[in-house]
């Protein structure tokens, strides 16, 4: 019986070190799986550390992780992949549960908390979207603040008589945003006439 460990974590900016030390302080892992950058909405045979564990992983083994959404945050997802290991014999523990997910009591526990889970990231998305409708609504501007000025790539681009790419140059900007600048200052320009 070998233990397995997977650790997992959904942007560059994360690391996988607090995952790693949690598991370690209690449990003698013998490999170690990683995804890195890696959302939990991808299906998790489809992240490449996953599938290496999943390759690996025999009956008797022991599946060790920090949390159950480290396996996936989709419900579907999530079942079928705690099904796909107990089919090949693993067992499954995940540590901030508290239980082991290949019992029938953990199994009930893992459905339901994964469902609540995707519960809650629906409520997030809508609560996102309806301030977002909220912010158009009463004309706010959204996105970062606007860093090129329009008017100015435009009046020297034609006050030089540049093209694109030297005006691109001029203001260290991509030659399409030197386009959306001069239509842009063109529209305006027809609109203020």
């Amino acid at each position: 019986m070998t233990v397995l460990a997977y650790v997992r974590v959904s942007t560059e900016d994360q690391s996988t070190d607090a995952q790693r030390h949690s598991i370690a302080e209690l449990h003698n892992v013998e490999h170690w799986y990683a995804d890195e950058a890696t959302s939990g909405a991808t299906k998790a045979l489809n992240r490449p550390g996953f599938a290496e564990l999943f390759k690996f992983a025999r009956k008797g083994d022991t599946l060790i992780v920090s949390a159950i959404d480290r396996l996936g945050r989709d419900t579907i997802d999530l079942l079928e992949t705690v099904e796909a290991l107990k089919a090949k014999g693993v067992a499954i523990v995940s540590m901030r549960e508290g239980f082991d997910l290949s019992s029938p009591i953990g199994k009930a526990m893992l459905t339901m908390l994964a469902a609540v889970a995707e519960l809650e990231r629906s409520n997030i998305k809508a609560r996102q979207m309806a301030g977002i409708a909220r912010a158009r609504a009463t004309g706010q501007k959204l996105g970062a603040p606007k860093k090129i000025d329009d008017a100015a790539v435009s009046d020297w681009r034609r006050a030089s008589k540049a093209t694109i790419q030297e005006t691109a140059n001029q203001f260290r900007i991509s030659i399409a945003a030197v386009k959306r600048a001069c239509a842009n200052n063109a529209i305006s320009t027809v609109e203020g006439a």
